[in-house]
C-alpha cells in the first residue's frame, strides 16, 4: 500500500485572503460543505484573532466538520492568538492550532527585529502553550524557503521535541526550484530527531508559477501533508491548487508512492462553487477544472481523441466530475469531428454530401468562433432547403443608411440553370431585396410574417429568418433562411417560401 498524503485545505483562511475573495461565514459554511464532500483530511477554517467573523466561522466549521475531517485555526507565535483559537475550536471534534514564526533572515531581522535564539525560545512557548489546549499542534516556520538550511533544521528540532504533530515548511514567497526545495524537505528529514513521528506539511506559494511542483517535489522527498486550495486560490499569484496536485499524485502514485483519499469527482463543482462564491474567474486553460481542460478543436487532436480517448486526455474527464471530453468545432476542425457532432445530432451523409457540408461548415467556421450545434442543424437544414429547390440565390447585395435610398442587386439562378440580376429600391434593405427577387420569380404572393431570431450565442450567430407568404387561393407557405448576415437570410427565407409555392403548383 503506497504511503497517503494528507490534504490540508486552506481555500476559508489563506485563499480568501486573495484580493477580492473574501466571503462570509455564511459562505464559508457552504464552501465547508463542499470540502467535507471532497473528503479532504484538514479544513483550516481562518484566523479566529483577526476578526469577530472569522472566529465565528471557525466555530460554527468545526461544529459542522464533526469527525469527519480536522478543524484547524490559524495564530501567530503570541499567547492571545492561541486562545482565541482554542475558544473558537472548543466544540471541534478533532481540532487543531496551527502556530509558527518566520525563520528566514528578512523575517527574523527586517520584520520581527530578533536574534535566532530568541525566535528559537518563541517557537517552543508557543508550541507548549498550544498543547495545553489541543494534542494536535502543527508549526509553520513562514519563509522557509529562504531560511539557512541549519537554522531551519535547529528551530524545527526545537518544536518536534515540544510536541508538535506537524511541521509545516511553508515557500511563502514562492521563491524557491523544486529541486532546491525537495532538498530543503529531506535535509530535514535526514537531520531532525523524531521527524518520522510527526507530518511534514508543505505549503506553497504560486509567485512563479511552480506551486504545484514545488508540492510535488516535495513529496518526493518525505512529505507527508499538502497545504493547497480550491482552483489555487490564495495570496498574489495564489497558492498550490488542490485539483492539481491530487490529479498528479493519482497519475504517478507508484512512482511517488503515494495516494489521496479526496474524492475527486467532486472537483468541478467545487471550482465553480468558490468562483461563484469569490468572484474570482477560473481562467479557461486552467489544468483540472478550466473550461478547456478537456476540449478539443484542433483537427489533428479532435481525430486522435475520437478514436482513442487518451492519445490526447490523460485523465478521464467523468475523473474530476468534467462530465465528457469536449469537441469544439472550428475552422480548425476536420471531417472526422463533423462527422461525429453530426451523428450525435442525429445526421448521418455520404461521403460526397458530407463533403459539401463540410465546405459550408468551414465558410460559417471562418466567421465564427466556434460553431455550435443549432449552427449545424441550421445549415444541414438549409443544405437541404438548397437541394430542393426550384431558384437558388446566386448572390445578394444591399446598400443601404442615411440618407441612401435602400437599394438591392439580387442574382439568381433559375430552374434550367440561367442566372438573372435584377436590381430595386425599397422603403429599407429587406424591402428591396423581396422586390428584386419578385421580378425575378414571377409568382403572386402576399407576405403575410416576417420573423428573426438567433440560431446561436454571441455576436457571430447566425440568424434564421422565418417568413409566410399567402398564395393567390389564399393557402399560406413558409420558407426559412440562415446566414451570418440578416440581410441574406431574408433573402433565402423568400425564396425558399416561392419555391414551395411553386413546388405545389407543378405537383
Amino acid at each position: 500500500m503506497t504511503r497517503k498524503i494528507k490534504i490540508f485545505d486552506t481555500t476559508l483562511r489563506d485563499g480568501e485572503q486573495s484580493p477580492g475573495a473574501s466571503m462570509n461565514t455564511e459562505e464559508k459554511l457552504v464552501v465547508a460543505r463542499e470540502l467535507l464532500r471532497l473528503n479532504v483530511d484538514v479544513i483550516e477554517a481562518g484566523f479566529p484573532i483577526s476578526s469577530p467573523g472569522d472566529f465565528e466561522s471557525v466555530r460554527r466549521i468545526a461544529e459542522l466538520a464533526g469527525d469527519n475531517a480536522t478543524v484547524c485555526a490559524l495564530t501567530r507565535a503570541v499567547k492571545k492568538d492561541i486562545d482565541s483559537a482554542a475558544d473558537a475550536l472548543k466544540y471541534a471534534k478533532r481540532p487543531r492550532i496551527h502556530t509558527g514564526i518566520g525563520v528566514s533572515p528578512s523575517h527574523i531581522h527586517d520584520k520581527l527585529k530578533m536574534t535566532e535564539d530568541q525566535v528559537v525560545e518563541r517557537a517552543i512557548e508557543c508550541v507548549s502553550y498550544a498543547k495545553q489546549f489541543v494534542d494536535d499542534v502543527e508549526f509553520y516556520a513562514e519563509d522557509a524557503g529562504r531560511s539557512d538550511y541549519d537554522f531551519l533544521v535547529r528551530v524545527i528540532q526545537a518544536v518536534v521535541d515540544a510536541g508538535a504533530t506537524v511541521v509545516n515548511i511553508p515557500d511563502t514567497t514562492g521563491f524557491s526550484l523544486p529541486e532546491e526545495y525537495g532538498r530543503r524537505i529531506k535535509y530535514l528529514r535526514d537531520n531532525v530527531r523524531g521527524i518520522e513521528n510527526v507530518d511534514i506539511s508543505v505549503h506553497c506559494h504560486n509567485d512563479l508559477g511552480m506551486a504545484t511542483a514545488l508540492a510535488m517535489a516535495g513529496v518526493r522527498n518525505g512529505a507527508t501533508q499538502i497545504e493547497c486550495t480550491i482552483n489555487g486560490l490564495g495570496e498574489r499569484a495564489g497558492n498550490t491548487a488542490m485539483e492539481e496536485v491530487v490529479m498528479a499524485i493519482r497519475m504517478h502514485g507508484e512512482e511517488l508512492d503515494a495516494h489521496t483519499d479526496v474524492n475527486t469527482r467532486e472537483f468541478v463543482k467545487a471550482s465553480r462553487l468558490v468562483s461563484s462564491i469569490t468572484g474570482m474567474n477560473v481562467q479557461a486553460n486552467k489544468a483540472i477544472v478550466g473550461a478547456n481542460a478537456f476540449a478539443h478543436s484542433s483537427g489533428i487532436h479532435q481525430d486522435g481523441v475520437l478514436k482513442q480517448r487518451s492519445t490526447y486526455e490523460i485523465i478521464d474527464p467523468e475523473e474530476v466530475g468534467a462530465g465528457q471530453s469536449k469537441i469544439i468545432l472550428t475552422a480548425r476542425s476536420g471531417h472526422a469531428a463533423l462527422k461525429h457532432r453530426l451523428i450525435e445530432l442525429g445526421y448521418e451523409f455520404e461521403k460526397d454530401e458530407l463533403d459539401k457540408i463540410y465546405e459550408a461548415f468551414l465558410d460559417l467556421a471562418d466567421k465564427k468562433k466556434e460553431v455550435f450545434d443549432e449552427d449545424l442543424e441550421s445549415l444541414v437544414n438549409e443544405r437541404e432547403r438548397e437541394a430542393a429547390a426550384l431558384y437558388s440565390i446566386v448572390s445578394v447585395q444591399v446598400s443601404s443608411g442615411y440618407p441612401l435610398i435602400p437599394t438591392a442587386t439580387v442574382t439568381l439562378k433559375d430552374p434550367n440553370g440561367i442566372d438573372t440580376t435584377v436590381c430595386t429600391c425599397g422603403v429599407g434593405p429587406i424591402d428591396a431585396v423581396f422586390k428584386a427577387v419578385n421580378q425575378i420569380i414571377r409568382v403572386d404572393n402576399e407576405l403575410s410574417e416576417f420573423s428573426v431570431q438567433s440560431v446561436t450565442r454571441g455576436l457571430a450567430a447566425l440568424g434564421e429568418v422565418t417568413v409566410r407568404v399567402a398564395a393567390s387561393d389564399g393557402r399560406i407557405f413558409a420558407g426559412r433562411g440562415a446566414d451570418g448576415d440578416i440581410i441574406v437570410s431574408s433573402a433565402k427565407a423568400y425564396v425558399n417560401a416561392l419555391n414551395r409555392l411553386l413546388s405545389d403548383r407543378k405537383n
